[in-house]
C-alpha cells in the first residue's frame, strides 16, 4: 500500500485521548495531550507502514549489530523513503563512533537519535538533531545521572545484562513516576505490551511509550494485531484521563 493511502487511513482514525485530567506532577505539563507511541525495532517495510496506519508517531531503527533487530543503513533508508510526513525516524545507537552516527543520519534520513550505551552528555550534545538518552533502570540509584543529560527526553528502560532495549522485561514503574517529577519528558519502555500499557500510562503518565518485543511475532517482525491492540490500549488509557504529556511536539 503506498504511503498516501496509509496516511489517509491514519488521518481517518479517531484521535487518541479526547478527554484528560490535569497532570499535577509538573507545572509545565499541560492538558489535552495524548500519549505518543514509538514502535521500535522496525526491520520490514510492511511492518513500518502497518505501524503508521495504526497511528504510531515514531518508528525506531536499531543500528546495533548485536541486536536481533539490527538493520543495515541501506535497508533502513529504503523503508524511511516510504514513510509519510510527520512520522519521526529514530536511529538507535549503542556506543557508536560519532562519525558513524553522522554517516547513518546522512544515508538514512534520520531526524531523531536515541543513545542506549555509555554515551556522555557532551557526546549527546554534539549532534544537531533531536536526541534522547536511554537509561537502564533497576533502582532509585539508576536515576541519579539523569540530570546530567539535557537531552530532549529521558527514555527509561529495563536493565538486562548484555541487552540494550527489546528485553520484554518491565521495571518498577514507581521509578518512572519519580523521574517524571523532574520536568523532562519521559518515554516509558521495557516490557510494555497490549495487556499492560494502559495501566503503565495510568500509573506513570509518560509523554510517550516505546514498544518493541511486545508487538512482535518473532524478534524483528511485528504482528499487526498486536500493534492494533497496543494502540487501542493507549487510546483507552488516554480517553479515561490516564495519560498526560507535556505540551511539546514529538521528540
Amino acid at each position: 500500500m503506498p504511503w498516501h493511502e496509509i496516511w489517509a487511513v491514519s488521518l481517518a482514525r479517531p484521535r487518541l485521548g479526547a478527554r484528560h485530567k490535569t497532570n499535577v506532577l509538573h507545572p509545565s505539563w499541560q492538558t489535552g495531550m495524548r500519549t505518543r507511541v514509538k514502535i521500535c525495532g522496525i526491520t520490514q517495510g510492511e511492518d513500518a507502514l502497518t505501524a503508521v496506519a495504526a497511528g504510531a508517531d515514531a518508528l525506531g531503527f536499531v543500528f546495533y549489530e548485536k541486536s536481533p533487530r539490527f538493520i543495515t543503513r541501506a535497508a533502513a533508508a529504503a523503508i524511511i523513503r516510504q514513510l509519510p510526513p510527520f512520522v519521526a525516524k529514530v536511529g538507535l545507537f549503542v556506543n557508536t563512533p560519532q562519525e558513524e552516527v553522522r554517516q547513518t543520519i546522512s544515508e538514512c534520513g534520520l531526524d531523531t537519535l536515541q543513545f542506549h550505551g555509555a554515551e556522555t552528555p557532551a557526546y549527546c550534545r554534539s549532534f544537531p538533531l533531536i536526541v534522547y538518552k536511554a537509561f537502564r533502570v533497576q533502582t532509585q540509584a539508576s536515576l541519579e545521572n539523569l540530570h546530567s543529560f539535557d537531552t530532549a527526553a529521558w527514555l527509561l528502560d529495563s536493565c538486562v545484562t548484555g541487552q540494550y532495549g527489546g528485553t520484554g522485561t518491565r521495571f518498577d514503574w514507581g521509578l518512572a513516576m519519580a523521574a517524571s517529577r523532574w520536568g523532562k519528558p519521559i518515554i516509558l519502555a521495557g516490557g510494555l505490551n497490549p495487556e499492560n500499557v494502559a495501566e503503565a500510562i495510568r500509573q506513570t503518565r509518560p509523554y510517550a511509550v516505546d514498544v518493541s518485543s511486545g508487538v512482535e511475532s518473532t524478534p524483528g517482525r511485528k504482528d499487526q494485531q498486536k500493534i492494533l491492540a497496543f494502540m487501542s490500549a493507549v487510546a483507552s488509557a488516554d480517553s479515561g484521563g490516564g495519560a498526560i504529556g507535556p505540551g511539546s511536539c514529538w521528540i
